[in-house]
């Protein structure tokens, strides 16, 4: 073996599997240094629910002889990746955060499309990671499971709802995660941990089972840089027939259309979309630098709005009509157990009637076809991904600032989840206290391959490099 057990754990999935058809290390090597690295995040995070090591270790295994072989199962074979809490995997209880859900309620015997898509490439599953409870808020803690904190200050909250695997990803415990957005669930955690996430066009990843939020919810990568997401990318977006929403298959990979040109591009820069948004000033300087990049790199960059209005009642609307959804089936001893902001969205839900979601919808619409009209212009908006960086864990929403529920303070998100486009985030820069800033790149509906080809010039072009979180103390130096 060439390189050291603490370097292996820090490596792309890129560079693994290059490691590993070159024969410098094998990848149960890699799995003993990542799951060393996996106990370590959890001590210090509280980003995982259950770790599998014997299955890793034998998966590892599995994959070593295929690569001594020379025949891997597929492009990520041998690597490590994580699975939140929310998405099915065969042999493993999926709980959602939640003590409604017993382990013993079902066979578990069916993966998830992208999960069984990354089995079948090979992938070694370490674990599943935490969530709020079924996923309904932007920061990670739950009645079933408690607390997930930041990598770079566990007393900071990670974001949500994905929170679990953004901390996994930072701390080196596998890198790849499985993640869902249905508001800003890869992008914000992705942005308050400094990794980089994608959501999607909605049905560009298959989906099974239905998420009771509807057509907001979105599967999709996070990871350490914009390859590696393209990489996972053409191994999670083949077809499935349980999800009737997908999209047609891509005609060509993601990681082969990383290398086109960023020159001519026609980038808006909307530093708060054009609402009274309170963007802090460090936020706003870090993102500024990735648009400077941009024109330096050829785009054409034009500072203006997407003259769109906040549609976060419509969202609220369709947000919590899926939250009472979710627990409808619940009697009211099972209903005290809910972290209690969900049971006060699920109540609100609960009373909206059909004409109400219906009004919602419209106003979805309408967003949808002012944003199509917007990218007639220009091929890429970007935004700050948050207006500002983490705050204390284990609050839904920041002490003294007014917001009453999480989508007050993620404006940027959730707008992007209603239209259904995709929209990556890579961190820019870090703030005062050293936390991390993310700049958030959106497309056009199908434009997922032009989303991930700028963030990987960017990254090319040092515009993502912030300093590591500190390093978590693992048994024998791993």
């Amino acid at each position: 073996m060439t390189t050291e057990p603490t370097r292996l754990a820090d490596l792309t999935a890129t560079r693994l599997t290059a490691g590993y058809a070159a024969g410098e290390f094998s990848p149960v090597e890699v799995t003993l240094a990542v799951l060393a690295r996996a106990e370590a995040a959890q001590a210090r995070t509280n980003a995982f629910v259950r770790i599998d090591s014997e299955e890793a270790l034998a998966a590892a295994g599995e994959s070593a002889r295929r690569w001594r072989a020379g025949r891997p199962a597929g492009p990520v074979d041998g690597v490590p990746v994580t699975v939140k809490d929310l998405l099915l995997t065969r042999g493993t209880p999926t709980l959602r955060g939640s003590r409604t859900v017993r382990a013993e309620g079902a066979a578990w015997d069916e993966d998830a499309p992208a999960v069984a898509r990354l089995r079948a490439a090979g992938a070694v599953f370490l674990g599943k990671t935490t969530t709020p409870e079924f996923g309904w808020k932007g920061v990670t803690d739950s009645p079933r499971y408690g607390v997930t904190g930041n990598p770079y200050d566990p007393g900071r909250t990670s974001g949500g709802s994905s929170g679990g695997g953004a901390a996994a990803v930072a701390l080196g415990a596998g890198p790849l995660a499985l993640g869902t957005d249905g508001g800003g669930s890869v992008r914000i955690p992705a942005s308050f941990c400094g990794i980089f996430a994608l959501k999607g066009t909605y049905g560009r990843v298959p989906l099974y089972p239905a998420s009771p939020f509807g057509t907001l919810s979105h599967v999709g990568p996070m990871t350490r840089d914009a390859a590696d997401a393209a990489l996972m990318m053409d191994v999670i977006t083949g077809p499935d027939w349980r999800d009737w929403t997908q999209l047609a298959p891509e005609t060509g990979s993601f990681r082969a259309a990383l290398t086109g040109p960023v020159a001519g591009l026609r980038v808006a820069y909307s530093p708060s979309l054009g609402w009274d948004v309170p963007v802090a000033p460090e936020v706003a300087a870090a993102v500024r630098t990735v648009v400077d990049r941009l024109a330096a790199l050829g785009a054409h960059v034009e500072e203006t709005d997407p003259g769109i209005e906040d549609p976060v009642a419509a969202f609220h609307t369709l947000w919590f009509s899926g939250a009472a959804r979710v627990v409808q089936h619940l009697g009211d001893a099972e209903r005290a157990l809910l972290d209690p902001g969900l049971r006060e969205i699920c109540e609100q839900g609960a009373r909206l009637g059909a004409l109400d979601y219906l009004a919602a919808v419209e106003v979805r619409a309408a967003l949808g076809r002012a944003m199509g009209r917007f990218h007639r212009t220009y091929d890429l908006l970007v935004t700050p991904t948050e207006p500002i960086t983490a705050f204390a864990a284990g609050a839904e929403v920041p002490a003294g600032s007014g917001y009453t529920r999480w989508t007050g303070w993620t404006p940027f998100t959730y707008p992007f989840n209603m239209t259904q486009q995709p929209a990556a985030t890579l961190p820019c820069g870090v703030d005062g206290a050293g936390l991390p800033i993310g700049a958030q790149l959106i497309g056009a509906r199908h434009a997922d391959a032009l989303v991930l080809r700028v963030a990987h010039a960017l990254y090319e072009a040092g515009a993502a490099e912030i300093p590591a979180p500190p390093a978590p103390a693992t048994p024998a130096g791993r």
